[in-house]
């Protein structure tokens, strides 16, 4: 586990405290995201945490190679992610201003940071909301069953153009049946 001592970080003679870590993702973090993240590996995080009255502040950046399903057929794909994130954490309740002001602030408990939580935490919040596989991205395609299959919005609106209103083909026969009066 990936854990930080809010104090030692903050009353430390070091600027910064550098953090370059290979991460074992957790059987927890895998049971709360079994539907978005498949599996694993390489997961490395490096970075700097500094002390910044009133929050030690840490800049993070992760690369990591993952399993998800995707959005369209539920088969895995292989994606590699690489993104950067930044945490305030604070020992003290922050105000209503510094709420305001910052994006993000972690009440700290009992003196430790869990950059573990924080790493998993966001390897999620990375994910694109959509993933497809190279046959879906490439060919186009979508999921079909029996009577039934899904099509692009561009097929969608060719059909729907195709077709004619109901409501207004009986209005194109009352007009027929005036013209003969």
């Amino acid at each position: 586990m990936l854990n930080y001592s809010y104090s030692q970080i903050k009353n430390s003679k070091n600027p910064v405290t550098h953090v370059d870590s290979d991460v074992e993702l957790s059987s927890e973090f895998f049971e709360r995201s079994k539907e978005l993240i498949t599996k694993a590996k390489n997961v490395h995080v490096t970075g700097d945490f500094f002390y910044q009255e009133p929050f030690v502040t840490g800049n993070f950046r992760v690369t990591a190679d993952v399993e998800v399903p995707s959005t369209r057929s539920l088969k895995p794909v292989e994606l590699h992610q690489d993104f950067t994130f930044t945490e305030n954490y604070s020992d003290v309740k922050p105000t209503q201003e510094q709420l305001e002001e910052e994006d993000t602030i972690i009440m700290v408990e009992d003196d430790l940071i869990d950059l573990q939580t924080a790493v998993e935490d966001n390897l999620l919040l990375s994910l694109p909301s959509v993933v497809l596989t190279k046959d879906e991205k490439e060919k186009g395609i979508f999921p079909e069953g029996k009577d039934w299959r899904v099509i692009s919005e561009k097929e969608y609106q060719e059909e729907k153009s195709g077709q004619e209103n109901p409501a207004f083909a009986k209005l194109k026969d009352f007009f027929k049946s005036q013209d003969k009066n």
